[in-house]
């Protein structure tokens, strides 16, 4: 199924979970995550079902001034 992880198209199999998407871009913490616009706690990413469609933010912090 097509998905959008940083406005990036990914292919992932279906039945993917927030964490499969996390992994398939390699993401290293610290970082949250959304799907369409919707904070999901990291306790829920391995549970967290995605659908066709689905665009998916990983922000990083960012420090500095």
């Amino acid at each position: 199924m097509q998905v959008f992880i940083n406005k990036n198209s990914y292919e992932l199999d279906a039945g993917a979970t927030l964490l499969d998407a996390i992994e398939a871009i390699g993401a290293k913490p610290p970082f949250a995550a959304a799907v369409n616009t919707q904070f999901v706690p990291q306790a829920r990413y391995a549970e967290h079902l995605l659908q066709v469609q689905d665009q998916i933010d990983i922000i990083s912090p960012v420090t500095g001034g």
